[in-house]
Formats: C-alpha cells, structure tokens, sequence
C-alpha cells in the first residue's frame, strides 16, 4: 500500500505561486539530500493539471546532467487528476476523471512506496480535505511575499495535523514535515 508525500515549497506567508522566488536563497545541499530521501521513496507522481501542463516542458528535455531529480520526474509513472484531459506526452502518464477520493485511495492500494505530489494547490487542499495525505513537507522559506497564490488558501477546512519532523538549513529555510493530527 503506497502513502502520499507532498512537498511544497512555501513562503512564510504561505505563498507556493511560482516559485523563482526561492532562487534568492540559493540551495542549501542538505536541502537536496532531504528532497532526494523524499523522491527516492517514491513510486509515482499525482499532480493536478495546471502543475503537470507547467512540469512537462520544464522536466522533459531536462537529462540528469542537467538536473539529478530530471530521471525521477521524467521516468516516474504520473498520475494525473484533471476535470478536462491535458494533452499526456511526459513520459508513462495517467490521467485520472478529475478529483475523486475513492480513486486516489484505490490508487494508493494498487501501488507500493509513495506516491509524490508537488504543486498542485488545488489537488493537495483536496487530499488535506479528505486525510490522504501521510507527510506533507513544506520547505518554509524566510520572506513575505506579500501577494500570490496561498497553499492553503482562504476557505481551506481546518485540517489537524501533527510535526513530525523539522530540519533547519544554513539559508534560513526550514523543512516542516506533517502528518495527520
């Protein structure tokens, strides 16, 4: 049975809206080792639509030279949960008949490891929403933004959840990881 991981990367304000931003505080190493140990586990990749029509291009001419996550996200089988049928030439893809929780729970019983999700604002809230989330790992960077799109946007439920694991970086990024309260 697979688990869900998502990874965010957030502002302190709690902006993931294109995020260039991050450029500003450069890549602490032990950040890429933690975002390694989260892929690494995987087995496939959920995204909503938007995130994977905004994935393919960037990931898909990318080669490991380029990028050592470039295999994992171009050879990973992807799920993608989408109201209308985005056009699937990103490696072995899947699309999903929208969002429906009793097909991401068959999903996670048909596969073994984990099953990543990035991006995908609206997706994640709704797994929140519906506890299937298992580790939700937001990568909190120190800056208000101010403005932009929210993970968790204004009418997001209240969701309980419990910290089970917090790393800290020398470029003042700290790594919160959640599961379920």
């Amino acid at each position: 049975m697979a688990t869900i991981a998502v990874h965010e990367f957030i502002s302190a304000d709690g902006v993931f809206e294109d995020p260039r931003w991050t450029f500003d505080h450069g890549f602490d190493p032990e950040m890429g080792e933690d975002l390694a140990a989260i892929t690494s586990a995987a087995r496939a990749i959920l995204l909503g639509r938007v995130t994977y029509e905004m994935f393919a291009p960037a990931w898909s001419t990318r080669t490991a030279e380029d990028d050592p996550g470039a295999p994992f996200f171009n050879d990973t089988p992807k799920y993608v949960v989408a109201s209308r049928t985005p056009s699937v030439t990103w490696g072995p893809s899947t699309v999903l008949d929208g969002y429906d929780p009793a097909a991401i729970r068959r999903l996670t019983e048909e596969l073994d490891g984990v099953i990543y999700v990035s991006g995908s604002g609206t997706l994640v809230r709704a797994l929140l929403a519906d506890g299937l989330v298992d580790d939700l790992h937001l990568f909190v960077y120190p800056v208000v933004l101010g403005s932009g799109a929210r993970l968790l946007a204004e009418g997001t439920p209240r969701i309980p959840l419990r910290l089970k694991e917090v790393d800290r970086y020398d470029n003042g990024v700290v790594h919160l990881d959640y599961g379920p309260g």
